[in-house]
């Protein structure tokens, strides 16, 4: 009997390792938290149910604040890096073009978010902004420019906008066919137009899984 219960006792120790769950922190501003939307049309909240229908065993923590610049999320990173997340999406420089920031400090600050998650041994996805021609050319080739660098150094994932999801064969709609996917306020995604950035995001976060789970 008692070579039974030692038998058991092995077998149970012995048996497979059960996958723990992954949590992925989504660090940005507005077009992150889902400015304008009842909540379950949001990004975090669309893209939580694709990657659902897609079998990723995955929570998503909304770490998104309306109104932050890359500065405000290098201030709240280390709150939002607890000890339960795995994975983070940085999706953050909007306001800082909004606002004509100097793009060198931009990096800086992000560059400063990624050694952060470096630092918790934490798995990221950057995601890129553009600038507009409006601050001239210089200006606009060295905040685009940034944010693949930033990546590549990381070594993390890379999705070069947080629009690309809009683009059609890889280039942006006139600003006519495009508003058919944001609010009023021509800034802001609506319901559908999140539908079309999760639509490019999501195999994104489909590979940050897949880092996490090799780390």
């Amino acid at each position: 009997m008692m070579h039974k219960v030692m038998a058991g006792i092995v077998m149970v120790f012995a048996g497979p390792a059960v996958a723990e769950h992954i949590v992925i922190a989504a660090l940005g501003d507005s077009l992150t938290q889902g400015y304008g939307l009842p909540i379950e049309d949001g990004l975090v909240p669309q893209l939580q149910t694709w990657l659902d229908q897609n079998g990723a065993d995955v929570t998503l923590v909304n770490a998104g604040v309306s109104g932050d610049t890359t500065a405000g999320g290098l201030s709240r990173v280390g709150w939002t890096l607890t000890p339960d997340v795995d994975g983070m999406i940085v999706a953050l420089g909007g306001n800082d073009v909004l606002r004509g920031l100097d793009p060198a400090v931009s990096r800086a600050n992000i560059d400063g978010i990624l050694e952060a998650a470096k630092g918790a041994d934490v798995e990221v996805l950057l995601v890129g902004m553009t600038a507009p021609g409006n601050y001239g050319p210089d200006y606009k080739s060295a905040f685009d420019a940034f944010y693949p660098e930033l990546a590549a150094q990381y070594d993390a994932e890379f999705l070069n906008s947080f629009f690309a999801g809009l683009a059609v064969d890889g280039e942006m709609p006139e600003l006519s066919q495009a508003q058919a996917f944001f609010q009023p306020d021509g800034v802001h995604p609506n319901k559908q137009g999140v539908a079309k950035i999760v639509t490019a995001m999501g195999p994104k976060v489909l590979a940050l899984i897949e880092d996490i789970k090799a780390n």
